[in-house]
């Protein structure tokens, strides 16, 4: 084929990881208070933080639950509409990578708090 799409995926460079505690800083969900992402999606580019962009998932009816109902679950937003959370500011910071004794840190851009 002449125009064939590549459909491989690209990995994007995450400034945040799993455990991090994060603000969302524009949507529905903004807020200073300081949230958990709970799972990274590198190849989306997405996050998913605890209690931000909640949706319903309606379960059917099955043998281990005969009920039935409806769940809600925490869907992914776009990593770049959250900032790391710093102790020290008391709000978010942005990040960049620097290099001590061998490995790559991120360290905040304001405060100088080291995330790693």
């Amino acid at each position: 084929m002449l125009f064939a799409k590549d459909h491989t995926k690209k990995r994007v460079r995450m400034h945040v990881r799993k455990g991090d505690k994060v603000v969302v800083i524009s949507g529905q969900y903004k807020s200073d208070e300081p949230r958990e992402v709970l799972k990274v999606l590198v190849e989306d580019g997405k996050i998913v933080v605890q209690g931000v962009n909640l949706r319903w998932k309606h379960q059917k009816r099955t043998q281990q639950n005969p009920k039935g109902g409806r769940v809600q679950l925490e869907m992914p937003i776009p990593s770049s509409k959250v900032l790391l959370f710093s102790e020290s500011l008391k709000r978010g910071t942005r990040v960049r990578n620097q290099r001590a004794d061998g490995k790559s840190v991120r360290v905040g851009v304001k405060c100088g708090t080291k995330f790693d």
